[in-house]
């Protein structure tokens, strides 16, 4: 891919000027609304898929919990957990590829269960599914489809080679047509290159996404991985920058490995372009406590009504 002489530009620019561009961008574009969201594992391990960086394929040796997909009174006690931290959205996350028609029904339910009993907006991550079935979720109340890309399409079957990109493409396209708001994004730091983060966010551009969770790649013991190099903070920042300035009028929400490789720099990830976070942990990993996220909520609203 050849990368566009203004994309190249800000590559090359000081960080502290991208940053401040982006900054502007991000007041512009999406003004001071901070979208915060918490997710549940609701149903872990044992998948099929050969992801590489994710610890729940049955492929890898990771040590994680493995379970069925939970009850609806232990999914709505988690919503009721999100709310109660301050998420505003809440998503119910899947392992594997496909669930099973009884498993999307089961679904469907909780999700109504949630809608009429907790006050939060309501999204799902359940991998592949046909559009028949994102309907009857949209109709018990699901207002968003969570389904990420996860890099680039050039990069994409290093990643991956038990489905192939458009595969992804398929279930985001379907999602839209039945009249779900999207959330897509991917992982840096897998080893790809520049070209394939910008070629992400223009493909993310494209699809016309709605939010867009940065993931920074936490290797994982047990999965192909886990030696991979760390990409440096200042990477981080700036591809969170470019994003902000490719998707000016989106929601760029930073999700794991905020905590572990940016440390004390996750409020300059707000004034580089990003307006949303995931709190209350991941699907194997765990998050931030809520004490010091709540303070960084405070000093990122703080920075942003100075």
């Amino acid at each position: 891919m050849q990368i566009e002489p203004k994309i190249e530009a800000l590559l090359k620019m000081p960080l502290v000027e991208l940053v401040s561009r982006a900054d502007r961008a991000r007041q512009k574009g999406v003004g001071t609304k901070l979208d915060l969201c918490s997710i549940v594992n609701a149903k872990s391990g044992r998948c099929g898929e050969d992801c590489k960086f994710c610890a729940q394929s049955l492929r890898h040796s990771a040590n994680i919990p493995v379970y069925p997909l939970k009850k609806t009174e232990e999914i709505l006690e988690a919503a009721r957990r999100g709310q109660d931290i301050g998420a505003e959205r809440f998503g119910i996350v899947t392992s594997g590829n496909t669930l099973s028609r009884d498993e999307l029904q089961k679904i469907a339910n909780t999700v109504s269960e949630i809608r009429d009993r907790v006050k939060i907006d309501i999204c799902a991550s359940l991998g592949k599914v046909a559009e028949k079935d994102l309907r009857l979720l949209k109709e018990a109340g699901l207002s968003r489809y969570h389904h990420n890309i996860e890099t680039s399409p050039g990069y994409f079957p290093r990643i991956v080679t038990t489905h192939v990109f458009p595969d992804r493409l398929d279930t985001i396209k379907a999602a839209q047509k039945v009249g779900l708001q999207v959330c897509s994004g991917g992982i840096i730091g897998m080893g790809e290159d520049w070209e394939d983060r910008i070629a992400m966010a223009q493909t993310l551009k494209e699809l016309d996404i709605d939010s867009i969770p940065i993931n920074i790649l936490v290797p994982i013991g047990g999965t192909p991985l886990e030696n991979v190099r760390r990409i440096t903070c200042a990477d981080a920042i700036r591809t969170i920058a470019i994003f902000r300035m490719l998707l000016p009028d989106k929601v760029i929400k930073l999700a794991a490995g905020r905590e572990s490789l940016l440390r004390d720099f996750q409020g300059m990830a707000f004034m580089a372009g990003a307006n949303g976070m995931l709190i209350g942990g991941y699907l194997t990993i765990k998050g931030r406590d809520m004490v010091e996220d709540g303070q960084l909520i405070a000093e990122i609203k703080g920075m942003w009504q100075s």
